[in-house]
């Protein structure tokens, strides 16, 4: 028939047949669907990209505030730690009592008992060696944290009061430990003085360790003038120390 014959004219002029048109038509219209999936699909894609940094930032950030936190109570732990006596496990067999008569200085006004112990380096230390000289006798640990606080302050008033004669013997109390553990927190310490090896006996025959650090100022004559449990003022260590080098015979005071 003459109407199958016929041509349709596009826009520009060019003929085109019916059923080719519509071909055309439905290929585009496939392009443009595919190309809306293919949009979709970038766009979830992007979302989920969005979705997966936002968690793994939330999850950094968690893990942050976490260590952060741990960090911050281990700090105040070990600032509190710094402020207080350390307790020393009651040992079996041994009768408890109360905080009060622990901590009382029972060996003030006595005689300091002798002892021969040995040094860091392997060399034999008396008491007696350091006769008629003021000396601090420091029982301490190497896990005690108020012990390594005031070990400075020790090694700058034996520089002090070097002239006076004054002396500082730190007997570590946990000689099990080991002469390189020992030697490895005196050293960070930053102090010189003797450290000696305490033989379990010692700290018996100066009444017993119930806290850490103890200190013991003995005078020229061999007396304890103090007693101290626990970390003390730096200005009160001082203090005991000019009373220690001051008894016992007629000395100039040290220090500024």
């Amino acid at each position: 028939m003459l109407a199958e014959t016929l041509f349709v004219f596009s826009v520009t002029g060019a003929p085109c047949f019916p059923s080719k048109l519509k071909r055309q038509s439905r290929r585009l219209a496939e392009l443009g669907s595919a190309h809306g999936n293919g949009r979709k699909e970038v766009q979830g894609v992007m979302r989920r990209a969005l979705v997966l940094g936002v968690m793994v930032v939330g999850v950094a950030l968690l893990l942050w505030a976490g260590w952060h936190n741990l960090r911050e109570r281990k700090l105040a732990m070990q600032k509190a730690r710094e402020n207080q006596v350390v307790l020393l496990p009651e040992k079996q067999g041994q009768a408890g009592s109360e905080e009060g008569d622990d901590l009382a200085p029972k060996m003030r006004g006595k005689k300091a008992p002798a002892f021969v112990l040995t040094s860091l380096d392997g060399k034999k230390v008396s008491l007696a060696d350091y006769k008629g000289r003021p000396v601090l006798v420091n029982f301490w640990a190497t896990w005690c944290g108020p012990c390594k606080v005031e070990m400075p302050w020790f090694e700058q008033f034996r520089k002090q009061y070097a002239a006076q004669g004054f002396e500082i013997l730190g007997l570590t109390d946990d000689a099990d430990a080991g002469k390189d553990a020992i030697t490895k927190v005196a050293q960070k310490s930053g102090v010189t003085y003797p450290i000696l090896l305490t033989d379990g006996k010692v700290q018996t025959a100066y009444g017993g360790l119930d806290v850490l650090p103890m200190s013991f100022y003995v005078d020229r004559n061999g007396v304890i003038v103090e007693q101290t449990a626990g970390l003390g003022p730096k200005d009160q260590i001082e203090a005991n120390i000019k009373k220690t080098i001051a008894s016992g015979g007629v000395s100039q005071a040290g220090g500024q």
